[in-house]
């Protein structure tokens, strides 16, 4: 029986040490990578306008003046959901407001002021244009912040192909590393985001006097005074692993 035993442990360990050196035949070498950066720059056309209005009110009476703002802003979207333009509620508050009577060197309450404030996006200017004429200068109403911007539905395949672009762009810089080797970048082993930014640049400085603009970049009017703007600029960077033949 002892020697069976023996006899068994010795076939297994042949057939362990059989099978370590088939393993070790079969074992392909260890594949060659090279990890390199690669960049898109792109820009985009600018294909919405956009302003937001607020309202803001004032009462000693913090139900009156909530009151009051919520009915002039229901008035002006009213008039908006007659337009082909969107709305985004981006401020609805009312707080205490204050004021420091230098005289008295004391502060005093002026009573409760309300914030309600939408922005008000078109694909055509010229809505927007219509929009600040209509309520710049009106009575608790302010326009602020006209601005041109890029659209989800514009950016996200100017996106997708500067990825792309940026791939290639890698694969280009690691052909570069390698060629003197007389090798090249060949399968893509991974690829990853490692920076997208954006440069949205502001339409105008401007200042509204009435129903009037005074722009301090008159580059973002025309010759006829039709808001335009410059292309969003997208840079893209991604790092990428390629395998060396």
């Amino acid at each position: 029986m002892k020697k069976y035993i023996i006899w068994i442990l010795s076939v297994i360990g042949v057939a362990a040490v059989v099978s370590l050196a088939f393993d070790f035949i079969k074992k392909p070498d260890e594949i060659r990578k090279i990890n390199v950066s690669g960049e898109c720059l792109t820009s985009v056309p600018k294909d919405r306008t956009a302003i937001t209005l607020r309202v803001t009110t004032l009462d000693k009476n913090a139900a009156v003046s909530m009151k009051m703002a919520t009915e002039k802003m229901a008035e002006i979207t009213d008039y908006l959901k007659t337009i082909d333009v969107k709305m985004q509620t981006t401020e609805f508050n009312s707080y205490e407001k204050t004021e420091w009577n230098h005289v008295a060197q004391k502060s005093e309450n002026l009573g409760i002021e309300t914030r309600i404030a939408i922005e008000v996006s078109a694909k055509n200017p010229e809505i927007i244009e219509a929009v600040l004429n209509k309520y710049a200068g009106q009575q608790d109403v302010f326009t602020e912040n006209l601005r041109m911007f890029t659209s989800t539905e514009a950016m996200k395949p100017a996106l997708d192909k500067c990825l792309s672009v940026a791939v290639e762009d890698a694969r280009n810089r690691a052909n570069a590393l390698v060629v003197a080797d007389n090798l090249k970048a060949g399968k893509l082993l991974s690829v990853s985001y490692d920076n997208v930014s954006y440069n949205e640049r502001p339409v105008a400085n401007y200042r509204l006097m009435g129903a009037k603009m005074a722009t301090m970049e008159s580059a973002a009017f025309d010759a006829g005074g039709t808001i335009v703007g410059k292309d969003t600029e997208i840079t893209v960077t991604v790092s990428a692993t390629f395998e060396i033949k």
